[in-house]
């Protein structure tokens, strides 16, 4: 008799695999990649290097510590990595980058059972824990395409009141900061292609950046210009499209999608207008992360004929 086999409904493949949407998304993250080295030098492919690395082998060495079967096949380590070093910058120590992804690869994703079993973003946890722990992870490195004398991010300038870059620098990465956040035509280059691949839906990124930008405009009176370099400044745009859309770490429903992004655009607004830190988003992704499945309960659909509890 042929071994039957029993699973639950429904019985329908969507025909795309692990593996295929890490490498999706690591496909929409070659641009800003390649934006980060051509803007901040080889020091942010030795970052990317140092990062990815690690991740790989730290998962392939606790897989076969404990005897479980290998994860790197399906590409999410090396997603990982990569997001965790476009997080940062150059000013960051090689040794930091790999303790950082050691942190997110072995205590946030392979002591909970591996991909499917975390309960916040690997890279975002990471970065959070290296802020915590070291201070060069943020700001401070300038690009080495032009020369500029301060070493502050347009997020410390806005704060500050200093002078920010002009909206084409902005636009194009000409400033400081992670080497990751700051090349906008990278990001939505990236944005696009995920979205046309049908890996994240658009507006989740939309409804976390619009959050932020409604909520600026509200708060200083409308002034439009002060709004849209609150938007384009520090870690907003790679935070919205590659980790607030993660699949493992955010609600399934479409309403819990938008509750969730929502949610990540007000807290990051609080914590950048009324905090000393003039970044937030980490944060706040972090924090929606371990509220995730009470939004996901709180939003569901009942069922046809079902009672609400």
């Amino acid at each position: 008799m042929e071994k039957l086999t029993v699973s639950a409904a429904p019985h329908i493949h969507s025909g795309a695999s692990t593996n295929r949407i890490m490498l999706d998304v690591i496909i929409a993250l070659l641009p800003v990649s390649i934006a980060s080295v051509v803007i901040f030098g080889m020091k942010a492919l030795v970052i990317i290097a140092a990062c990815v690395i690690t991740a790989v082998v730290s998962e392939f060495l606790f897989d076969k510590i404990v005897g479980k079967k290998c994860t790197i096949g399906d590409l999410s380590a090396v997603v990982t990595g990569l997001l965790l070093a476009l997080n940062l910058s150059t000013a960051v120590p090689v040794w930091q980058c790999v303790v950082g992804t050691l942190f997110a690869i072995v205590c946030v994703k392979c002591i909970f059972g591996g991909l499917g079993h975390n309960f916040a973003n690997p890279a975002i946890t990471g970065r959070v824990f290296m802020l915590v722990a070291f201070s060069e992870v943020a700001g401070g490195a300038m690009p080495t395409i032009v020369e500029l004398e301060a070493s502050a991010t347009p997020l410390e300038q806005l704060a500050n009141g200093g002078v920010v870059p002009t909206l084409d620098k902005m636009l194009l990465g000409i400033h400081g900061g992670a080497i990751g956040e700051t090349c906008i035509v990278a990001l939505v280059l990236g944005f696009v292609y995920m979205v046309v691949r049908k890996v994240i839906r658009w507006y989740v990124p939309v409804a976390f950046i619009g959050t932020v930008f409604v909520c600026y405009l509200a708060a200083t009176g409308g002034d439009v210009l002060f709004a849209f370099y609150e938007i384009l400044a520090g870690g907003l745009f790679i935070g919205a499209i590659f980790m607030a859309t993660d699949y493992v770490t955010t609600p399934i429903t479409d309403l819990g999608k938008i509750v969730f992004a929502v949610c990540c655009g007000l807290i990051t607004f609080i914590i950048r207008y009324f905090c000393a830190y003039p970044e937030g988003v980490s944060f706040s992704i972090l924090i929606m992360n371990i509220l995730s499945p009470y939004i996901e309960k709180w939003t569901a659909n009942t069922p046809l004929g079902g009672s609400k509890l």
